[in-house]
């Protein structure tokens, strides 16, 4: 009874949030994200569902919307962003909300863990660095790719080891941090990808990102060759730590994506209107899908 209770309070609270709001706050993006969380649980292992609940919740339901919050509220985007076609216009309220949510997170982080807080703290201050006119890393273009790339897969995995263990010593070892940095490699190549649609909103706010740097089809030519270092990475690492059939098992699972960045790229090389919104949006969740796949496969098979 008390906890429908709680759950009735809270569906309350969030109905008191304006559509606008409730919009930028892009928690749906989360899922896009997922792949570093599972990979994480992948590795670690299952030792407390209860535990793993609590983590997927304050990173994935309220650390990242927070961050997508506070990075609406300053971008004031008026054309598409990443998991909102049609941005509506942002309020004073998105950005108390977005705190709030940020705070939320660090509570739940620490029935977790006092350490695994802390760096559910220090990534919520580093995503406003790279937002915050004072700061804004996102206006350069290497230090905002390597930001991004760096804290949502290296930082993000080891965040999670360090809730699945209860403390950060055991994290910083070679079984961790290599596949930490694969998360990381990955994403150094998918980051790009978000941003090739927009050039002309990212120039005029004076945001010179690396997909604008790279130029529409230098950002899938570098994505392309990313992706092969990752993916080669990847596959190393499962036959290493696994064995040869989890590799042959991830080349199947990606598979679609691949065969959709070609086809996409190919329609980019003969018209570059054809670097769109709904297009980016369609790479992201067909590599999340077949990621998040995976590593769930994984995870359910080894309970």
């Amino acid at each position: 009874m008390i906890k429908d209770e709680k759950l009735y309070l809270g569906i309350k609270i969030i109905m008191l949030f304006s559509k606008s709001t409730l919009l930028h706050l892009r928690i749906s993006f989360s899922f896009f994200l997922m792949p570093v969380f599972l990979f994480a649980v992948f590795v670690a292992g299952i030792n407390s569902l209860q535990q793993i609940i609590l983590i997927f919740v304050s990173i994935h339901f309220f650390l990242y919307p927070a961050s997508n919050g506070f990075n609406s509220y300053y971008d004031k985007d008026e054309k598409s962003i990443g998991g909102l076609k049609n941005p509506p216009p942002v309020s004073r309220e998105l950005l108390i909300v977005s705190l709030i949510f940020d705070a939320i997170a660090l509570l739940l982080g620490l029935m977790v863990s006092l350490q695994f807080s802390v760096m559910l703290l220090v990534y919520g201050l580093i995503s406003k660095a790279y937002s915050h006119p004072g700061i804004r890393l996102k206006k350069y273009p290497v230090i905002g790719w390597l930001t991004v790339s760096f804290f949502q897969g290296f930082f993000v995995f080891l965040t999670v080891i360090t809730g699945l263990h209860l403390g950060w010593q055991l994290p910083f070892n070679y079984n961790y941090v290599i596949p930490a940095l694969l998360s990381t490699l990955l994403l150094m190549a998918s980051y790009p990808m978000t941003q090739v649609y927009q050039h002309k909103e990212d120039k005029i706010r004076g945001d010179l990102t690396l997909s604008l740097k790279l130029g529409i089809l230098g950002t899938f030519h570098f994505t392309a060759l990313m992706f092969f270092l990752a993916s080669t990475g990847y596959l190393y690492f499962f036959i290493v730590r696994y064995d040869f059939v989890t590799a042959v098992l991830f080349l199947m699972f990606l598979s679609p994506v691949l065969i959709y960045f070609l086809w996409w790229y190919l329609q980019v090389r003969r018209d570059t209107s054809a670097a769109d919104f709904q297009s980016t949006m369609n790479l992201n969740l067909i590599s999340s899908l077949c990621l998040n796949g995976f590593f769930l496969w994984k995870i359910l098979g080894d309970i």
